[in-house]
C-alpha cells in the first residue's frame, strides 16, 4: 500500500494556478498562509517548553546546544547559532549549528548530503553527554538528522526534533516539536511556512534558555558584545534606561567597565553616588561570577538591589 505524502509535500488547494494569479492576489494568498504559522507553533508549546528546560540544564552544567539539519533547516540552525555570540556574549561553542555537507552548503546546495547517515556521526563526534542536540527536519525523516539524533542519544545527550510532519514515536528523541503548518504555497518548498515556523521556534530556544541563564536582565540583552557603533549606542541606552541615569553617567560607567553592560549596572546599583573605580569594577565582576552571571541574583544578594 502506498504511503501518503508528507504534509509538506502535498499540494495546497489554495495556491492552484499560482503562476498566473494577479500579483496582489498572490501576495494576499501567501500572507494568509503565513498566518497559519503562529497557530502551528502555539500548538507545539508544551514540547518547546520541555526542550528549553533541557537546554537550560545543559547550560548550567557547561553543556552546549547543537543544531543539526540539512538544506534550509541546517541553514536556519547555523543562522540562529551564529547570532548568539554578538547578542548574548556567549562563547562560539556554546550554541552550534551543523549542516549536512559542511559550511559550503550554506551558500551552495548540497542536496545529496542529507542522505548520508554516517556523516552525521562524524560531524557530531565532539558531543558530550551534557549537550543537547536539536534536529531540524521539516519532513521529520531526513536520514542525516535522524542518524545524528540516534548517535546523540547513545552518547547520553538530551535530544529534540523540530518537524512539520507528524512522526512515529522514536526512543532516540526526547521531545518532538511538531509544527503543522500544512502544504506550502509552492508545493514542497519548505523554506516557506515550514522555514518561518522553524525560525520562530529557534528564536524561543536560544532567547529563553539564555535569558534564564543570566544573559538577559529584564528584557534587555545585557551581555551583548559591543563591537560596532550601533551596539555601542544600544549599550549606552540600556545603561541609561535600566540605571535611570543621564548620558554622562552611563558613559562613565561603561568606560570604567570596558563596555560590559552587566558590570556597569551592578556598579551603579551598588554604589550609585560614587564614581566607578577599579575596585568597584573588580568587585562587580567577582559577584557576577559567583552568581553564574545572573545580574538579578547578584543584585538581590547585595541587599535586594534588583
Amino acid at each position: 500500500m502506498q504511503q501518503p505524502l508528507p504534509l509538506t509535500e502535498q499540494t495546497n488547494p489554495e495556491s492552484v494556478g499560482l503562476d498566473h494569479l494577479p500579483l496582489s492576489a498572490a501576495v494576499q494568498l501567501m500572507n494568509r498562509e503565513d498566518l497559519k504559522v503562529v497557530e502551528a507553533v502555539a500548538q507545539a508549546e508544551p514540547e518547546i517548553v520541555a526542550t528549553i528546560q533541557d537546554i537550560i540544564r545543559a547550560f548550567e552544567q557547561s553543556g552546549r546546544l547543537i543544531y543539526i539539519g540539512a538544506g534550509t533547516s541546517g541553514r536556519l540552525g547555523v543562522l540562529d547559532a551564529s547570532e548568539c555570540p554578538p547578542t548574548f556574549g556567549t562563547a562560539p561553542e556554546q550554541v552550534q549549528g551543523i549542516i549536512a555537507g559542511g559550511l559550503s552548503a550554506l551558500h551552495q546546495a548540497a542536496e545529496g548530503a542529507e542522505d548520508v547517515e554516517s556523516q552525521a556521526e562524524q560531524d557530531l563526534d565532539h558531543l558530550e553527554p551534557e549537550d543537547v542536540l536539536v534536529g531540524i527536519a521539516a519532513s521529520g525523516s531526513t536520514p542525516y538528522v535522524r542518524s545524528g539524533l540516534r548517535f546523540a542519544k547513545a552518547k547520553g545527550c538530551a535530544t529534540a526534533l523540530i518537524t512539520c510532519n507528524p512522526i512515529e514515536s522514536d526512543p532516540a528523541i526526547d521531545h518532538v516539536m511538531t509544527l503543522l503548518v500544512g502544504p506550502e504555497v509552492l508545493t514542497g518548498s519548505t523554506r516557506l511556512k515550514a522555514g518561518t515556523a522553524t525560525k520562530m521556534v529557534l528564536n524561543m530556544l536560544t532567547t529563553l534558555s539564555l535569558a534564564q541563564t543570566g544573559k538577559v536582565y529584564d528584557q534587555y540583552m545585557v551581555d551583548l558584545k559591543v563591537s560596532n557603533q550601533k551596539l555601542q549606542k544600544r549599550a549606552l541606552r540600556m545603561v541609561q534606561e535600566l540605571a535611570e541615569v543621564d548620558t554622562n553617567r552611563a558613559k562613565a560607567l561603561l568606560e570604567a567597565c570596558d563596555g560590559e553592560v552587566k558590570t556597569a549596572l551592578y556598579v551603579h546599583k551598588r554604589w550609585p553616588e560614587l564614581s566607578p573605580d577599579a575596585a568597584h569594577v573588580a568587585e562587580a565582576r567577582t559577584q557576577l561570577q559567583q552568581h553564574q552571571g545572573k545580574l538579578r541574583t547578584a543584585l538581590e544578594a547585595a541587599h535586594g538591589l534588583a
